[in-house]
C-alpha cells in the first residue's frame, strides 16, 4: 500500500538523518579526548566539560524542540538539526583551544535535538502499534553510528589530519542527513495538522487525537504533577549520567592500564556496539515483556558491570563489561520513548520527552563526566571511585524505573 511504503521510508530517512549526529555524539568526543589534551594542555576535567556542553545544549533544546515541530513540522527540523550538525564539525575544525570545542559540544548537542526528537516522533504516529520496535529502530542507528565510526575517526585523523577530517565530516553529514532528511516525511495527518496550527486553527489536536486515537494523551501541564513524570526524570539523571561517562572514560581507562590508543579505542568501540544494537533489541523486548522489566534488568546489570570494571585488567574484559553498560545506555535512549508514550500519549509527546530529556541534558553531565573527570584529575586517576559511584547510579536508576507506570486519568 502506498501508505504503508511511505511509513517505511519514513522510517528508513529517519535513520539516515540521525546516523552522523549519533557518530559525532557517542563516538567523536570519546576518540578525540586524548587528542584535544595534548593539542591544548589540559586535563580530563576540561575535556569532560566538552560532554557538559553537549548535554546542556539537549537539555534546552529537546523540550522546545518538541513545540516547535507541533507548529513548524517534523522534516524542517531534521533537515535544520542536520545544517547545524555540519556547521558544528566545521567550527570545530578550526579549534584553536578548548573554549572552541565547548561551542562545537553545545553546537552539536542542539542539533542532535533538532533530529532526535523529531525522528522518534515520526516514527511512533507512522507504526503506532509498533512504537518499541521503531523507536529502538532509529535509537539504534543513533548509538550504532558511534560504533562504527569511532575507530574511522582515529583512521581519519592519522591520514588526514585533524582539520581536514572535521572538514570531510562536516560534508558528509550535510550531504547525507540532508537526503535522510528528504525522505522522513510525516503522515499527511500530521502534516495537515501543522499547516492548520501555522494557520492560527484550532482543530489540530482533535484531528490528531481522533486519528491515532490519542484522546487520552496529557497535557504537559498534566504530566508535570505525576509521579510517574518525576521517577522518569530521575532515572535520566542517574542512568544517563553513568551512561554518558563512558562515552569519555572508556578510552582513557584502556590507555590507563597501559593499552596503545589503537587497543583502547576497542573498549570505547565495545560500548557504542551494543548501545546501538541494545537499541533495537531491548525496543522488541520492551513491547512484548514490558518497558519498566526490560529497563530495570538492563540498568542493574551495568551497576555490576562498573563495580567490576577496577579489576578487569586485560582488554577482552573491559570491552565485555564496557558493552554490558552500553547496553544499558541503549536500553535507556530506545525503551524511555515509547514509555512516555504509554505513560502520556503521542499527543504531546515531544514537548514530554523533551522535558524528561531536561535531567540527562541538565543534571546527568556535571554528576557524571565533569565530576568524574574532576575525580580523576584530583586523586591521580582513581578509576575505583569514579566506577564504583556510577555504579551505585546503575542500581538506584534500576529501583526508580520500577515504579514509572501510566498515571490514572479523569
Amino acid at each position: 500500500m502506498p501508505g504503508d511504503k511511505k511509513a517505511l521510508l519514513a522510517v528508513i530517512g529517519s535513520c539516515i538523518a540521525i546516523f552522523w549526529p549519533g557518530a559525532l555524539t557517542f563516538g567523536f568526543p570519546g576518540v578525540m579526548a586524548p587528542i584535544w589534551q595534548e593539542m591544548f594542555h589540559v586535563g580530563r576535567a576540561a575535556t569532560g566539560l566538552t560532554i557538559f556542553f553537549m548535554l546542556a545544549a539537549v537539555g534546552a533544546f529537546m523540550f522546545l524542540v518538541g513545540r516547535w515541530q507541533e507548529r513548524w513540522g517534523l522534516r524542517r527540523m531534521i533537515a535544520l538539526g542536520v545544517i547545524l550538525t555540519a556547521l558544528a564539525s566545521f567550527v570545530v575544525s578550526q579549534a584553536g583551544s578548548i573554549y572552541t570545542v565547548y561551542v562545537w559540544a553545545f553546537l552539536n548537542g542542539t542539533a542532535s535535538s533538532f533530529v532526535y526528537v523529531p525522528a522518534l516522533t515520526l516514527v511512533q504516529w507512522c507504526y503506532p502499534q509498533r512504537r518499541g520496535l521503531v523507536a529502538g529502530t532509529v535509537s539504534m542507528v543513533f548509538g550504532l553510528a558511534a560504533a562504527i565510526m569511532s575507530p574511522l575517526f582515529g583512521k581519519m585523523l592519522a591520514v588526514l589530519g585533524y582539520e581536514a577530517m572535521n572538514l570531510v565530516v562536516a560534508f558528509l553529514t550535510l550531504s547525507i542527513g540532508l537526503l535522510g532528511a528528504y525522505f522522513a516525511r510525516a503522515p499527511q495527518d500530521w502534516e495537515n495538522a501543522a499547516s492548520a496550527r501555522r494557520a492560527g486553527g484550532t482543530s489540530a489536536p482533535k484531528q490528531r487525537a481522533e486519528i491515532f486515537h490519542s484522546a487520552k494523551s496529557l497535557t504537559v501541564k498534566e504530566s508535570l504533577y505525576t509521579r510517574s513524570f518525576w521517577l522518569l526524570w530521575i532515572t535520566w539523571t542517574f542512568a544517563g549520567a553513568a551512561g554518558v561517562s563512558m562515552t569519555v572514560l572508556a578510552t582513557g581507562y584502556g590507555l590507563f592500564l597501559g593499552f596503545p590508543l589503537s587497543s583502547a579505542i576497542l573498549i570505547l568501540t565495545a560500548f557504542n556496539l551494543t548501545n546501538g544494537m541494545s537499541r533495537l533489541i531491548s525496543g522488541i523486548l520492551s513491547d512484548r515483556f514490558g518497558r519498566n522489566q526490560v529497563m530495570s534488568l538492563a540498568f542493574l546489570a551495568a551497576g555490576f558491570a562498573y563495580f567490576a570494571l577496577p579489576w578487569a585488567d586485560g582488554l577482552g574484559a573491559c570491552a565485555l563489561l564496557a558493552a554490558v553498560v552500553g547496553f544499558s545506555f541503549g536500553t535507556l535512549f530506545s525503551v524511555s520513548a515509547p514509555l512516555v508514550a504509554d505513560c502520556f500519549g503521542l499527543e504531546h509527546f515531544g514537548a514530554i520527552f523533551g522535558l524528561t530529556f531536561a535531567a540527562y541534558g541538565f543534571v546527568a553531565g556535571p554528576l557524571g563526566p565533569t565530576l568524574s573527570g574532576y575525580l580523576l584529575d584530583v586523586t591521580g586517576d582513581n578509576f575505583f571511585l569514579v566506577f564504583l559511584y556510577l555504579g551505585i547510579f546503575c542500581l538506584l536508576a534500576g529501583l526508580f524505573i520500577r515504579q514509572v507506570v501510566p498515571p490514572q486519568r479523569a
